[in-house]
């Protein structure tokens, strides 16, 4: 993603990270391995989310990328505030080079205040050609590709504990009705049927989302991603009414509402995988299964499995999917590196640094499902790279940040407001239009809805 005086030029610096398929300059395929690392003594700095098991497994990615090209690289978690941490260093002129953004806004804003580089010709072909068009289409702004997409999530799993079940004579639910079921027959065993993570925001956009798209549909829930319709509009007031049935619901939450607000993402899955669990099911991505395999040493498939999160109120089962896109910045000081990192994230071979460990699904179709280290894992992967076009990117995550990704602001805070109290769905509903009204351009959705 750096300007380039021609695809020559690219290709020969390049030939390292290109290993997996035919290079632009027309040759043949590079040999892995194989050339004289033209990186050499380069620094990359690379900007993300990412902490704990996630930040170490993508350092598996950069030291993939060091044994190919010679560069060395830095990764700094930005935590959950991505766009104003970045914006910081920019104005402090100490940008990265790359950044791995979590949400499509956030991208949007980027491009939006002249950032980003557009990506290189032979990015943009790997794309085309490894990737489903939904892919491309988030990573573009006014038809120009600016992010990568690396990481995918599969956000409609509920990950459950089979020794609980068993203890509660419960199987796996078909539908949402089933699911809040099971979730008292777990209650009841003595275990509190869910780990909600409230103290972080986007886990609950997850929860309304999936709820919203299957109860809604794929059209209104276009419709309210790109704010054509209102926060208000009845579909919005029912899902709130849906979520906050189990949101008032103590049996169901472990610790009660007071007790989901104090805890965060990986704080949920220990509550049901840790030690001394404390709820038999943790409703989020694919990526739980990460923090059990590593953190809690827990087999993926056994010792932890999931079902897909069910069909609500004789709705479709919802597929939601987000990701995680790698940018390049104008104001990283190498722009070189940069575009080299980039055009290795769109090869199979970089995925698969990762795939192994776990919390992880790549949105390219080039990766063979062998590379993940279990069968849960390359039955996820399998589902997300099925759905093609017709997966659901994250709501939240295509909001302006402002909206759908500041922690302490916008959709999140006034979830867990919700989850606090979730007696009034509809004035949720017009707090969220109140604030969704102020972060979109010119307001969004206008007198529709």
């Amino acid at each position: 993603m750096t300007r380039r005086r021609s695809v020559l030029a690219r290709c020969s610096a390049l030939t390292l990270t290109l290993a997996l398929g035919a290079t632009a300059c027309g040759g043949g395929p590079v040999a892995a391995g194989g050339g004289s690392k033209e990186l050499s003594g380069q620094t990359l700095n690379v900007a993300g989310v990412w902490s704990g098991a996630e930040q170490k497994n993508f350092q598996k990615v950069l030291d993939a990328f060091t044994e190919k090209t010679g560069a060395k690289t830095q990764f700094t978690s930005t935590g959950d505030n991505v766009s104003t941490v970045v914006g910081s260093k920019i104005e402090g002129g100490n940008a990265p080079d790359v950044v791995m953004v979590p949400q499509v806004g956030v991208l949007r804003q980027f491009a939006e205040e002249k950032w980003l580089t557009p990506l290189s010709p032979a990015t943009v072909k790997s794309v085309d050609a490894n990737y489903a068009p939904v892919w491309k289409e988030y990573g573009s702004v006014d038809g120009k590709l600016y992010g990568l997409y690396f990481k995918a999530a599969h956000k409609s799993t509920v990950w459950y504990s089979p020794d609980a079940f068993e203890q509660a004579g419960v199987t796996p639910p078909k539908t949402y009705e089933e699911m809040l079921k099971a979730g008292q027959a777990v209650s009841d065993s003595g275990l509190p049927a869910f780990a909600v993570a409230g103290e972080d925001g986007w886990t609950l956009t997850d929860w309304f989302e999936n709820i919203y798209l299957s109860q809604a549909g794929p059209e209104k829930y276009d419709q309210l991603a790109r704010h054509e319709i209102k926060w208000t509009d009845p579909t919005v007031v029912k899902a709130l009414t849906t979520l906050g049935a189990l949101f008032s619901d103590k049996k169901l939450i472990a610790g009660g509402q007071k007790g989901a607000l104090a805890t965060d993402f990986p704080g949920s899955v220990e509550k049901v995988f840790g030690p001394e669990p404390e709820a038999g099911m943790v409703y989020e991505g694919d990526f739980v299964a990460g923090i059990a395999k590593d953190q809690f040493g827990k087999k993926i498939g056994e010792d932890a499995r999931f079902f897909p999160f069910p069909a609500v109120a004789g709705g479709k089962a919802p597929v939601v999917s987000g990701g995680d896109a790698a940018v390049v910045l104008k104001d990283g000081k190498n722009q070189k590196a940069a575009m080299a990192f980039l055009e290795f994230l769109a090869t199979p071979e970089a995925a698969a640094a990762w795939a192994e460990a776990g919390g992880f699904l790549s949105p390219n179709k080039k990766l063979d499902l062998a590379a993940y280290g279990d069968d849960t894992l390359r039955e996820t992967a399998k589902s997300l790279i099925a759905a093609g076009d017709s997966v659901r990117f994250d709501m939240s995550d295509q909001a302006p940040a402002a909206f759908g990704g500041t922690k302490g602001a916008g959709e999140w805070k006034l979830l867990q407001d919700f989850l606090r109290d979730p007696k009034d769905p509809a004035a949720t509903a017009a707090a969220l239009e109140a604030a969704a009204a102020k972060a979109y351009p010119s307001g969004g959705a206008g007198g529709k809805g």
